[in-house]
């Protein structure tokens, strides 16, 4: 069992959900565990005492659950017809042993799923976050993200939201440009512009890492570096964790396709919404933008010696401070 699978389960309480459900002689017995708008979910046992989830979305939704469907080892999915206006998305746990991880991933797809009032992009989202605990759960992401990584999702997220609440781009267009897990060179792009995001932290008041020579090397005709100053403050009304900031962006992004692509690519950073990113609670405490130019401080492809590569640094603030810019020239440019 992996560090992060085993820290679960240590911190897992030993009650279940399903403790106080009788398993039944025939079909299934079950206890409502949560219901918003038109999507109810349900804790469940089957005749042979396997441990359900079901999700019931009103209308017929067979296509899509066969285009998107997911496959968890040790656990079994299926859609399955109730009558003619309603059908039932079925979670089953085929090992009881793994009762308490499986507990994990039905509480957090409940979460998920809490804000969504529409039952095909309840369908999605649950398809989605199923995806991520499925990367987990094969062990390609079985780590919790560092420090530096949770500042600089939520960095990321940030702009994100400035991109669809400030009216700059449509929802399904913003989480579109977001492309930072892509293997793009920026974490933004859209149309002639691209963004690099970066994030400092309290203590870091004097430069900026660079992690690669193609941070800042755009092949869009405009490229900005904006930079965003997180302290944590929790005290403050203000300050937020990265759960509560992919919270509000599922319950802000009102598009279907925007919101499944939003939870897919929260799938590839490796994101879960465990309970270990409550914290920290942070606040943005300064934000600047800087436009990249010919003549900015920083190292490119095209300028390495030959044979240099995968070159990290850092860049002094006070040095690009002449070529800071509005925020608003980034939507502009």
């Amino acid at each position: 069992m992996t560090p992060l699978k085993k820290k679960m389960k240590n911190t897992m309480s030993r009650q279940t959900p399903w403790d106080d459900i009788r398993t039944p002689v025939v079909d299934f017995t079950v206890r409502l565990a949560a219901e918003t708008g038109r999507i109810p979910v349900f804790w469940g046992k089957d005749k042979d005492g396997h441990c359900l989830l079901i999700v019931e979305l009103e209308g017929e939704h067979s296509v899509q659950f066969r285009r998107d469907a997911v496959q968890i080892q040790g656990i079994r999915l299926d859609l399955r017809q109730e009558d003619a206006r309603q059908q039932r998305l079925v979670l089953t746990l085929e090992k009881h042993v793994d009762q308490d991880i499986f507990a994990a991933l039905c509480e957090s797809l409940i979460g998920a799923l809490a804000p969504i009032t529409d039952p095909a992009t309840g369908l999605a989202v649950a398809l989605a976050h199923l995806k991520r605990w499925k990367a987990f759960l094969a062990g390609k992401r079985n780590r919790l993200l560092s420090p530096e990584e949770i500042r600089g999702l939520f960095a990321e997220l940030l702009f994100l939201r400035s991109l669809y609440r400030g009216g700059h781009l449509p929802e399904e267009n913003a989480v579109e440009s977001w492309c930072g897990i892509e293997g793009v060179h920026q974490d933004f792009i859209f149309g002639n512009t691209a963004v690099e995001i970066k994030s400092l932290s309290g203590k870091e008041r004097n430069t900026v890492r660079i992690s690669s020579e193609d941070q800042l090397e755009g092949l869009s005709d405009n490229l900005f570096l904006m930079i965003f100053r997180l302290s944590e403050i929790p005290e403050s009304d203000e300050a937020l964790s990265l759960n509560d900031v992919v919270c509000r962006i599922e319950k802000e992004l009102t598009v279907a396709v925007a919101l499944e692509s939003f939870t897919g690519k929260l799938a590839g950073y490796g994101y879960l919404p465990l309970p270990e990113y409550d914290q920290p609670r942070l606040q943005t405490t300064g934000a600047k933008a800087y436009l990249v130019t010919a003549d900015f401080p920083r190292l490119v492809r095209a300028h390495l010696p030959d044979g240099v590569t995968r070159v990290s640094y850092e860049i002094k603030l006070e040095k690009i401070s002449p070529f800071e810019v509005e925020q608003e020239q980034i939507f502009s440019a």
